[in-house]
C-alpha cells in the first residue's frame, strides 16, 4: 500500500466511523438499537451497495473474536459487583443448563418445522442461544430496572457467551461426533480455566495499578484495558475460554481496591467498546449477501418464534422459580434475551470449518437477530413499565471525569420526583439523608437551583445527588422510603427496600 492509498484508506474510514457516530445518535433518539443501522450501514456498503466486497469468514471470525473482547472487557469494567453478587446462582445456571435447554429446544424446532439436518439445527440452535453482552449492556443500562433483574441479565450475558463458543465448536467439526462425557469435560476446563485466569489477572491488576506511578494519567486506561485483552490471550492460549476471561478480569479490576483515574478508565473502555461494536457490526453487514436474505426471512420468523416463545422460557421459568423469582422478573428476563453480534459472530465458526450449507445457516441467523432487534429492543421500556418494574423512585447514576470524585470515591445520581411521591413539599433537612450525601442542585421546570435546608421539593423536580460509594444503597433506601411513605417513613416501619 503506498502513502497515498494509506490516505485514501484513512479517509474512507474516518467518514464511516464518522456517520456511524451520527447513526447511533439517531438510533438514540429514535429509540432504536444503534445495532440495526450499523449492519445497515454495513449492508449499504456491501457488494449489493457500494459494492465493497468482503467474503474472508477466517478474517471475520477473528477480527469478530478480538471484538467480542474488548466489549467484554468494558462491560466488566462497568458492571457492579454489588448488583451482581446476589444473582450468581440463577445467572449461572442460565448460562450453562439455561443454554443447553435452549439449543436442544431451538434445533428441535428447525429440525422439525424447517427440514434442517442435525447438525444445522443443532449449530443454529447453539448460535442463537445466548444472550448478548453488547445488545445488554446497550440497551438495557438505559432502563432503571431493579437491581436484580439488570444485574442477573448483565451476569448472564457476560456468562453465556463462554459455552456457546464451546457449544458452536464442536458442532463445527466435521464429522460431527456428540460424546457427552467429553463436551462435559471440555465445557468445564474451559469455563475453569477460563475463570481462574480471568480472577487472577484483575486481582493482580487491582493491587499493582494503584501502587505504580506513571508520569500521565493517560497510561491508567490503557494499562487497565491491556489487562483485560491480557487475561482474554493467555486463556485463549492456554485452550480455555478468553471470553469468560476478558469480563471476569475487567468486573475484578473494577471492584477490588481502587483503580487510579476510575471514571477516565470507564470512559475509554465505553469508547474501545463502541469502536469495537461500530467496527464489528459494519463486518458482519458486509459479510452477507443482501440479494440472498429475502429467502430466509420466514426460516427465521420460524426460529424466532421458537426461541421466542418456547426454547427462552424453557431456559428461564424452571431456574428463577426454584430461586423464588417473581413472575413478573422472570417474564421480562424472557423476554429480555437480546441477540446481536455474537450469533453472527459464530455463524463464521462452520463456515471456517467447512460444515455444507453453513453459509445458509449466517443467513438465517442475519435476518432473525435484524428482526428480533427491531422487535424486543424498542419494546423493553414499556414492558417494564407495564409489568411495574422501572421503580418510581428510581435514580440514575451520572459518569463524570474528575480526578476529586475518584480519590474520594464519589458518586453522583439524578432522581426524578414522579406523580404522586411523598417526597412532595418535603424540605431537603426533612430528607435527613445519610452522612456524607447532600442535594447540591435542584431542577424544577427547567430552572436549576442551589436548594436551602427549608426548601421544599416538589413534583417533577430532578434532584442531583452527591453521594459515596459506601453511602450510595443507604441514600437510595432513604429515598425510596420517603418517597412511599413520607417524611416519618421509619415510624411507618418502610426502610425503601428495591422492589
Amino acid at each position: 500500500m503506498t502513502l497515498q492509498q494509506l490516505y485514501v484508506a484513512l479517509l474512507a474510514g474516518g467518514l464511516v466511523l464518522l456517520c456511524s457516530v451520527i447513526a447511533a445518535l439517531i438510533a438514540s433518539r429514535a429509540g432504536l438499537p444503534s445495532l440495526l443501522l450499523f449492519l445497515g450501514l454495513g449492508l449499504l456498503l456491501g457488494e449489493n451497495g457500494l459494492g465493497v466486497r468482503f467474503d474472508d469468514a477466517q478474517l471475520a471470525q477473528n477480527l469478530g473474536s478480538s471484538a467480542l473482547a474488548v466489549i467484554l472487557v468494558e462491560g466488566g469494567l462497568t458492571t457492579q459487583w454489588s448488583d451482581v453478587k446476589r444473582v450468581l446462582g440463577p445467572a449461572g445456571l442460565l448460562a450453562t443448563l439455561g443454554v443447553g435447554i435452549s439449543v436442544v429446544a431451538t434445533a428441535a424446532g428447525a429440525h422439525l418445522l424447517l427440514g434442517l439436518d442435525w447438525q444445522l439445527a443443532l449449530l443454529l440452535g447453539a448460535i442463537v442461544s445466548s444472550t448478548d453482552a453488547a445488545a445488554v449492556f446497550s440497551v438495557l443500562r438505559r432502563i432503571p430496572l431493579p437491581k436484580r433483574v439488570s444485574g442477573l441479565l448483565e451476569a448472564e450475558s457476560g456468562f453465556n457467551d463462554a459455552p456457546t463458543v464451546i457449544l458452536v465448536t464442536l458442532f463445527s467439526a466435521t464429522p460431527m461426533s456428540i460424546e457427552p462425557l467429553g463436551i462435559a469435560l471440555n465445557l468445564v476446563y474451559q469455563l475453569v480455566v477460563g475463570g481462574v485466569i480471568g480472577l487472577v489477572v484483575g486481582w493482580g491488576g487491582a493491587v499493582a495499578l494503584p501502587r505504580l506511578a506513571f508520569p500521565a494519567s493517560g497510561l491508567y486506561p490503557l494499562a487497565t484495558f491491556g489487562l483485560g485483552i491480557i487475561a482474554f490471550a493467555a486463556a485463549g492460549a492456554a485452550g480455555a475460554s478468553g471470553i469468560l476471561a476478558a469480563y471476569l478480569s475487567g468486573m475484578v479490576l473494577a471492584n477490588v481496591g481502587q483503580i487510579p483515574h476510575r471514571a477516565t478508565t470507564r470512559s475509554f473502555a465505553e469508547g474501545l467498546a463502541w469502536l469495537a461494536q461500530i467496527g464489528l457490526f459494519i463486518l458482519l453487514g458486509l459479510l452477507v449477501t443482501p440479494s440472498e436474505l429475502g429467502g430466509e426471512v420466514l426460516p427465521a420468523l420460524v426460529v424466532g418464534l421458537v426461541l421466542l416463545l418456547i426454547a427462552r422460557p424453557l431456559s428461564v421459568v424452571p431456574f428463577l422459580t426454584a430461586y423464588r423469582v417473581p413472575w413478573r422478573h422472570q417474564v421480562f428476563i424472557s423476554w429480555a434475551g437480546l441477540r446481536g453480534a455474537v450469533p453472527i459472530v459464530l455463524t463464521a465458526f462452520p463456515i471456517v470449518a467447512g460444515v455444507q450449507d453453513s453459509h445458509r445457516v449466517l443467513n438465517i441467523v442475519f435476518v432473525l437477530v435484524f428482526l428480533l432487534t427491531l422487535i424486543q429492543g424498542p419494546s423493553l421500556p414499556p414492558l417494564a413499565r407495564l409489568l411495574g418494574l422501572i421503580p418510581r423512585e428510581a435514580t440514575r447514576e451520572i459518569q463524570v471525569d474528575s480526578v476529586p470524585l475518584n480519590v474520594i470515591a464519589a458518586v453522583l445520581l439524578t432522581m426524578k420526583i414522579p406523580p404522586g411521591s411523598r417526597l412532595h413539599l418535603v424540605t431537603i433537612v426533612e430528607l435527613r439523608l445519610p452522612e456524607p450525601s447532600v442535594i447540591p442542585l435542584v431542577i424544577r421546570k427547567g430552572k436549576a437551583f442551589v436548594p436551602q435546608p427549608d426548601s421544599r421539593l416538589e413534583v417533577e423536580d430532578e434532584l442531583l445527588i452527591v453521594t459515596t460509594v459506601q453511602a450510595r444503597e443507604a441514600t437510595e433506601r432513604r429515598l425510596r422510603a420517603v418517597s412511599r411513605r413520607g417524611k416519618l417513613a421509619h415510624w411507618f416501619g418502610e426502610y425503601g427496600a428495591p422492589e
